[in-house]
């Protein structure tokens, strides 16, 4: 564990350090993104983010393949080298559809680019769990179709809940902070083989999210930008695919549902993949596209509730991580009545949702002032702001 933590804390520093130099250049090159009618922020905002995030990546697997101390994850394997390879791709992809947007094809198309490098690099789902049925062992090409659709899927969603200040960078921390834990219990009991690169992909995607935080929530200095969106999205998904593709062994003497592992992140990334889900249906209804934006999120109608940017996103982070306990709970315990406080936590959740919004305005004074240190209402700025 000690390891590990030391590459977090590299992963950490690194981002946290490189955001404002990053916000600065971005800024001077002018990849600033302004408000408008489909955005929530009332200020052009720095951009690029994902750029100090890629940089605290890299350095964190530099750190650790040269420590020596992760000897079983780098030796005579590709697949760290291949999630770096899919990692730049996809950066890639995300930025230059941040300088100009690009059509839903083309960046399907690098998407898809990113997960066959994973593919070929041994990063794939070779063995499919079904529920209350047989573990199914994957042919080669239905693995590659697979592990790309999981990585389009995974870098869609954390993509398109990326619309409050702090929103996917805190849900992305929780998912992977709890996936690495999930990981390392698997490792313990023998589950996962000691050179698994799943566990550290996810500590070091914790860190980079936590160090991207600070200057990411509300009122955010800079946003991570599709780039930055991508990444995680990426991360997340060769993490899963590590760890919950490549065992054919259940965790034994605990509730089959719980423990499949490919399963795990449905649980763990709830949020972002039910967005997903509401966002697909939603644009087909209406025929229009999927990559088409609007205002219909989750953290959008929890705005509309009467929420600020701030609770939103507090919210959505309490939903997450009482999904992530929701596994995590009976993993370390061997016990499956941890429903009842999930399902209390879950229902409270719900409750503040609802009625929260209304408690909240009744303490607005006469001149509607907003709650939760919003900006009023006065009309979106365009003046960047810039450092003293």
């Amino acid at each position: 564990m000690a390891d590990y933590l030391i590459v977090f804390a590299v992963a950490f520093a690194v981002t946290v350090v490189l955001t404002p130099l990053v916000r600065r250049l971005a800024i001077r090159v002018g990849a600033v993104v302004a408000p408008d009618e489909r955005r929530v922020h009332t200020r052009a905002t720095a951009t690029l983010g994902g750029g100090a995030m890629l940089a605290g990546f890299l350095v964190a697997m530099l750190v650790a393949w040269w420590s020596g101390r992760f000897e079983e994850v780098f030796a005579a394997s590709t697949e760290p080298l291949g999630v770096v390879i899919a990692a730049v791709i996809i950066f890639a992809v995300g930025v230059i559809d941040d300088f100009r947007e690009v059509s839903a094809p083309a960046k399907l198309a690098g998407m898809v680019l990113a997960g066959s490098v994973l593919s070929v690099a041994g990063v794939t789902i070779l063995f499919f769990r079904i529920p209350f049925a047989d573990l199914v062992v994957l042919s080669p090409d239905l693995s590659a179709l697979l592990t790309v659709l999981w990585v389009v899927g995974m870098a869609n969603a954390v993509n398109l809940i990326d619309g409050l200040d702090g929103l996917a960078a805190g849900l992305v921390a929780i998912a992977a902070g709890s996936f690495f834990l999930y990981g390392e219990r698997l490792g313990d009991v023998g589950v996962l083989e000691p050179g698994n690169v799943g566990p550290l992909l996810a500590i070091i995607t914790a860190g980079i999210c936590l160090g991207f935080l600070p200057h990411n929530f509300h009122p955010a200095r800079i946003f991570m930008g599709d780039g930055g969106a991508l990444l995680l999205g990426l991360l997340m998904a060769a993490s899963t695919i590590s760890v919950g593709g490549s065992s054919s062994e259940p965790f034994s003497g605990q509730v089959y549902f719980f423990f499949a592992p490919l399963f795990i992140p449905l649980f763990i990334l709830g949020v972002p993949i039910l967005d997903t889900v509401f966002a697909i249906i939603r644009r087909a209804t209406r025929r229009a596209g999927v990559a088409n934006a609007d205002k219909e999120h989750l953290h959008h109608r929890l705005m509309r509730l009467g929420h600020g940017q701030r609770r939103s996103v507090l919210i959505l982070w309490g939903w997450t991580l009482a999904l992530s306990v929701f596994v995590l709970y009976p993993t370390y315990t061997g016990k499956g009545d941890a429903l009842v406080p999930i399902g209390v936590v879950v229902l409270g959740f719900g409750l503040y949702v609802f009625f929260g919004a209304g408690f909240q305005r009744s303490r607005l004074n006469p001149a509607g002032d907003p709650a939760d240190g919003e900006a009023p209402a006065d009309g979106p700025t365009v003046e960047v702001e810039q450092d003293t």
